[in-house]
């Protein structure tokens, strides 16, 4: 979808809007939005990072998804200016306007891309406020935007929030792991530990997730950090082995992508496995042995020529799935 066909679609007079879900987990749902919704969403957001008319938003993500539109709405609510650039890895390559940006959303992806290029980070360090959503920010990446100057967010929310309700701190002394929900929002946990959203202003009733979660009330604020996905846990013998967790403990001694994936076994129920870009299984073996808990390690190690992700980005968990069953 082009600016130009969202924002027909924003301006003419139905109340909703058709959004698709990312796909990360299966096939993308259509869901239909409110734009009042929408706009409520956006307002939460520039409150809270002070934007004001006139400060500079950029887009440079899809406007497939809810993260691109909700730029471009964030724009109309508080007129801001937008300046749109193609969805790309390096959305600050060649950016049309010199001056710098005061608002700009990216995916992990295209942020840590954008620090592998002198001139480019030096863009990055410019945006007064970078919020980062659409996947998990690793701890490398993480580092990396620890002494930047400026405001850098990671954002925890969904399709169906219309984009986050939730923003952590990056850098500086106030980085930290845990979510602080907008003031309109509660968050709680149910029976299987997975967190609970009551965001009235951009979701009608109580949205159970997927996301095993630990909430921490200090004040009289609750924030949580996420554990992982529900369905991403894998119980070999009795053991839960959260898919998320194995893959942060890998990251920094693996160069090659890989994602963690399980398949069914007569003996323990499901086994660990990990798909790999290297060609060195019995390199990457010995690597998890080095740094996992032996229960832990995988029991299978897959070459695969790419790490099956969703076209925003995501890993394709039902995919990754699907190709450990096929071994």
């Amino acid at each position: 979808m082009t600016l130009k066909e969202f924002l027909r679609e924003w301006n003419d007079d139905a109340d909703k809007i058709l959004v698709h879900t990312s796909g990360s987990t299966g096939r993308p749902k259509p869901l239909w939005v409110e734009k009042q919704r929408m706009l409520n969403s956006a307002r939460i957001t520039c409150d809270f990072l002070g934007l004001k008319p006139g400060d500079t938003a950029l887009l440079c993500m899809s406007l497939d998804y809810i993260g691109g539109k909700m730029m471009v709405v964030r724009s109309v609510e508080r007129k801001l200016r937008l300046v749109s650039v193609p969805p790309s890895g390096h959305p600050l390559r060649g950016l049309p306007c010199a001056e710098p940006i005061t608002f700009a959303a990216m995916v992990p992806m295209q942020v840590y891309n954008s620090l592998q290029v002198a001139e480019e980070r030096e863009r990055l360090m410019q945006i007064k406020h970078l919020i980062i959503g659409g996947g998990a920010v690793d701890d490398r990446l993480a580092r990396a935007l620890r002494s930047f100057p400026h405001a850098v967010w990671s954002t925890y929310g969904m399709t169906e929030t219309l984009s986050h309700i939730a923003l952590r701190r990056l850098n500086g002394a106030a980085g930290t792991r845990w979510y602080t929900p907008f003031e309109s929002v509660k968050v709680s946990l149910n029976e299987e530990e997975c967190l609970v959203v009551d965001a009235p202003l951009v979701h009608e009733g109580r949205l159970v997730t997927n996301d095993r979660a630990e909430l921490s009330s200090t004040g009289g604020q609750v924030r949580f950090r996420i554990l992982g996905r529900r369905d991403n846990v894998i119980n070999s013998g009795g053991i839960k082995i959260q898919m998320e967790e194995v893959e942060e403990a890998l990251r920094p001694f693996l160069r090659n992508p890989f994602l963690i994936t399980k398949r069914r076994d007569e003996k323990f129920g499901e086994t660990v496995v990990i798909l790999t870009e290297a060609t060195d299984l019995a390199e990457v073996s010995e690597v998890c042995a080095g740094a996992l808990p032996k229960y832990w390690c995988p029991r299978k190690y897959v070459h695969v020529d790419r790490i099956p992700l969703t076209a925003a980005g995501k890993p394709a968990r039902a995919e990754a799935l699907s190709l450990a069953e096929e071994v």
